[in-house]
């Protein structure tokens, strides 16, 4: 490059300080298109991104930075994850509906499958917020047999979830389907689902909120 800025009259020393501008001014403009990622992508998540996640979405945008970088970009940025409570009660036990008998009564073991069903309720965090996960699960083989989900926890995500294991197991009557005393499954709908396939509906004398009355199951093993 010495030879060739002298043929066409520019000094060498004009044409590094140009090259030295130009890669400021790329450093400064990524910087800028950085920042303005952080922001939206912030905004967009609802302020849940943290500096791990953050770091995975600009190098998907062809920004190569650590995590380290990253922190100190959001810093810059005013942007900071809002960690939210990660357990919700997915029961509710006030309700005026009949409840059904304990017909379980702590028995966790069967040697044949569908002779016990055991149902419950979680919330799991996801890209599109928190949804609400209802699992039927056969006591005999701990296998999940059922499940629904859904961003509202209505009767239908409960029933939903225990005609799939009816379809997919296709069990005989007297088949007992036990759960704790959340609202849904004392509900109309999912009595009559119960009724129309033959099926005995069984519930914990108290409330267990969550996956705890699966847990419980899972430890009889």
């Amino acid at each position: 490059m010495s030879i060739i800025c002298p043929l066409v009259g520019v000094k060498s020393s004009n044409y590094y300080s140009y090259l030295k501008r130009s890669k400021n001014k790329k450093i400064a403009l990524d910087h800028e298109n950085m920042i303005e990622v952080i922001q939206n992508v912030a905004k967009s998540s609802d302020y849940t991104c943290g500096s791990r996640r953050m770091q995975k979405t600009l190098n998907a945008f062809s920004f190569p930075v650590g995590r380290w970088k990253t922190a100190k970009l959001m810093k810059e940025a005013g942007v900071w994850a809002h960690y939210k409570k990660k357990y919700k009660s997915t029961t509710n036990s006030e309700y005026n509906k009949p409840i059904f008998k304990n017909e379980l009564k702590q028995n966790f073991k069967f040697d044949q499958p569908n002779q016990a069903w055991i149902g419950d309720i979680t919330d799991v965090w996801t890209i599109e917020g928190w949804l609400y996960l209802a699992v039927v699960i056969d006591l005999y083989s701990r296998k999940i047999v059922g499940w629904s989900m859904s961003s509202r926890m209505k009767a239908s995500l409960v029933c939903d979830a225990l005609l799939m294991a009816i379809w997919q197991r296709n069990p005989g009557k007297d088949l007992i389907v036990h759960s704790d005393q959340g609202v849904q499954y004392a509900s109309d709908k999912y009595r009559k689902l119960l009724n129309r396939h033959g099926l005995i509906g069984s519930m914990s004398k108290k409330v267990v909120a969550g996956i705890m009355l699966l847990r419980k199951a899972f430890l009889a093993v």
